[in-house]
């Protein structure tokens, strides 16, 4: 059965049709990254910006030249060191490359996702695959194939289903278009591992030049209900203060709600939810976007979620999080 959907998979993307597929980050809603009309209807699924680039997902041992006007030897090693896997590399875009997977920059965005049913569609369909996550945009993205077919319906010509995203937050966007390499967008793949293979400092942020990249936006990933990030010692006072005034609220947190408050937050008409989040930041990213969408669906009125730590480990997580609660 498997081989069967991939095969119609392939023959829907050389079509011009639209497939979403799983990788270990999130569900990608892709396109056949040579069909302009093919892209643009990513972005009409999505309504996302026509300026917003998305990612070209490539097979495995894909020659990048054909994407890329130049590869610079730090990309050879970080493909060798971390492809197939979450990380995303911005190149000098090649003249192949339509106007529609850029944005109108001179930048390509490229990976191999680590799947095997996304590697599986890749290497079957022989080329590019032009995939931003498979949500409406700037909201939740999706790590399960019914998040997809929730959100985008019959937007999509077939959803592949493979199961949970492994990671499930997407992909460190590197860019190696200037002298120093600079993540764009934290990921699982952290600064301190890249600068570990190119033996160099890794900045972040756009630098002087920016480049525009997925998922950058202040506001992005974010869910319907409205949402607060807050400081540890700040969050049983926040939740207190909202449930006095008769706030419907779900707290996510690191630690359980302290036992002396469960008979006051769990009073009234509208008791609140204290959800206890993963400890590890590898737990916590892999089931953070579908804790959201539940929580969603509890149709609350705020989320508080408890700020993570100020460490490496947690920057991608910490990233989201601040993006979704932003205004």
């Amino acid at each position: 059965m498997v081989q069967q959907d991939i095969e119609r998979a392939v023959a829907i993307l050389r079509r011009g049709g639209l497939v979403a597929f799983p990788t270990e980050t999130v569900y990608g809603l892709g396109a056949d990254a040579q069909r302009a009309e093919a892209v643009e209807r990513i972005f009409a699924a999505k309504g996302r910006p026509s300026d917003h680039p998305v990612i070209v997902h490539v097979p495995a041992g894909a020659d990048l030249g054909r994407w890329a006007a130049r590869v610079p030897v730090a990309a050879e090693r970080l493909a060798e060191r971390f492809w197939p896997g979450p990380l995303t590399l911005v190149l000098p875009r090649g003249p192949r490359v339509p106007d529609a997977v850029t944005g109108g920059q001179n930048t390509v965005a490229l990976r191999v996702p680590d799947h095997p049913l996304a590697l599986a569609l890749l290497s079957a369909f022989g080329d590019g695959i032009a995939a931003p996550s498979a949500n409406r945009f700037g909201r939740v993205s999706p790590t399960l194939a019914e998040h997809v077919r929730e959100e985008l319906g019959s937007a999509v010509d077939l959803i592949l289903d493979g199961g949970p995203c492994r990671v499930g937050l997407e992909s460190t966007i590197l860019s190696l278009v200037n002298d120093r390499p600079r993540v764009l967008r934290p990921g699982a793949i952290t600064a301190a591992e890249i600068a570990e293979v190119l033996q160099e400092t890794v900045g972040s942020g756009p630098g002087a030049t920016a480049i525009r990249a997925p998922g950058l936006l202040d506001a992005h990933y974010a869910p319907s209900t409205p949402m607060t990030l807050v400081p540890a010692p700040a969050l049983v006072d926040e939740a207190m203060s909202l449930h006095r005034r008769g706030s419907a609220i779900t707290v996510l947190a690191r630690v359980p709600m302290p036992v002396p408050l469960r008979p006051i937050l769990g009073e009234g008409t509208k008791p609140v939810v204290w959800i206890v989040a993963p400890a590890s930041s590898h737990a916590y990213a892999h089931a953070l976007y579908a804790t959201l969408r539940a929580i969603d669906r509890r149709q609350v009125e705020r989320i508080l979620v408890e700020e993570p730590p100020a460490i490496d480990e947690w920057t991608a997580v910490t990233d989201r999080l601040r993006r979704a609660s932003h205004g």
